[in-house]
């Protein structure tokens, strides 16, 4: 296990989640270039680095299990309304009623499994250190969402800093979790696997959704949302140096 690779991940979302408490107006363009640039680079370690790894362990059934995991991830939508890839969801009316115990689970599940990839023992050298950076990349614009929703939603104070410290350590613990008890137990270990190929299908639904969908009306495509994402796909390359 590498702690200064948890600790990256951890620091990672708790740098995205004080950005919306300590700063008072955020420039509305910063969440979609920000959720531009690190979606791209979350799908471009998937497809480099992770779908090789999963069909080279489970063979032509990780297909099935990316399926599973794609469609699963739109499941978990139904409690966390897409926050996850930038989805705010805030009221405009006044009330801001946000339902947080279903957003939170919600978004905790989708922590809890992002963290299980980076306990697994990969074969590929580079899998490890570039799924650090994508998914610390991702760390960031889902927690700077879910604490702009909780702004909105009048937690403050400790509550806040709780629940967000609390969030930030899902993933890795997750990864703590995977990684003892695979290296414990052979049956444990093939599991993750399986696990990862789940992952991976949640990874390119949220990657893909963030293309087409975040901090737009009608789903265009600018030449700077273009700009940033070109950007996260080239930090996804350059992860390739690990190899």
């Amino acid at each position: 296990m590498n702690w200064s690779f948890l600790l990256i991940v951890f620091l990672a979302t708790l740098g995205g989640g004080l950005i919306p408490m300590m700063v008072r107006r955020v420039n509305p363009n910063f969440p979609i270039y920000m959720l531009a640039f690190t979606g791209a680079c979350l799908f471009g370690v998937t497809i480099m680095h992770l779908l090789p790894e999963v069909y080279h362990e489970l063979g032509h059934s990780a297909g099935i299990y990316i399926l599973l995991g794609f469609f699963l991830q739109v499941a978990l939508q139904t409690l966390s309304h897409g926050t996850e890839h930038g989805h705010t969801h805030i009221p405009k009316d006044g009330h801001h009623h946000v339902q947080i115990l279903p957003l939170l689970l919600g978004l905790s599940i989708h922590a809890f499994m992002e963290g299980i990839p980076l306990g697994f023992q990969f074969e590929d050298r580079a899998a490890l250190s570039s799924l650090v950076i994508g998914v610390a990349a991702h760390k960031l614009p889902e927690a700077f969402t879910l604490i702009t929703v909780m702004v909105h939603a009048h937690q403050r104070g400790a509550k806040l800093w709780r629940i967000l410290v609390i969030f930030s350590l899902v993933t890795p613990i997750a990864a703590i979790l995977a990684s003892v008890l695979g290296a414990h137990s052979t049956y444990i270990s093939n599991i993750t696997a399986y696990i990862v190929a789940l992952v991976i299908g949640a990874f390119l639904h949220i990657s893909t959704t963030i293309f087409y969908e975040s901090g737009t009306k009608h789903h265009e495509l600018s030449y700077r949302k273009v700009i940033a994402i070109v950007a996260g796909l080239l930090l996804a390359f350059l992860t390739l140096i690990f190899e």
